[in-house]
């Protein structure tokens, strides 16, 4: 059974930096492709940043490159998102997302069959 489990979201002011860690059971993250996406109220769920399994290539949205970074910890099974300068456009629920099987596009919400329950990040003053 694999199940995954996002933590680290919170309140902060804009500007400021969180790190979100999403930790699986039941599956080894690093064999395959991992995917944080988020969706905000009244929006469509988007992409923020994955990690592709073929070759470990890593995506990110334009909206937050140069500002988030997804990294996994292989010995923890985790896989975080560290999100600096942050802004109140990035307020939305956070989700990771993982598959057993082969991802062609790990930008994708579709790929995925797996997901955690999210965790709520709120930028605010």
């Amino acid at each position: 059974q694999v199940q995954l489990v996002e933590s680290g979201g919170g309140l902060v002011q804009p500007g400021g930096s969180l790190t979100l860690s999403c930790a699986a059971s039941g599956h080894t993250l690093n064999y395959y492709a991992v995917g944080w996406f988020r969706q905000a109220p009244g929006k469509e769920r988007e992409g923020v940043s994955c990690i592709n399994s073929s070759d470990g290539s890593i995506y990110y949205a334009d909206s937050v490159k140069g500002r988030f970074t997804i990294y996994r910890d292989n010995g923890k099974n985790t896989v975080y998102l560290q999100m600096n300068s942050l802004k109140p456009e990035d307020t939305a629920v956070y989700y990771c997302a993982t598959d057993t099987d082969y991802v062609l596009f790990c930008m994708g919400a579709s790929e995925y069959e797996y997901w955690g329950q999210g965790t709520q990040v709120t930028v605010s003053s």
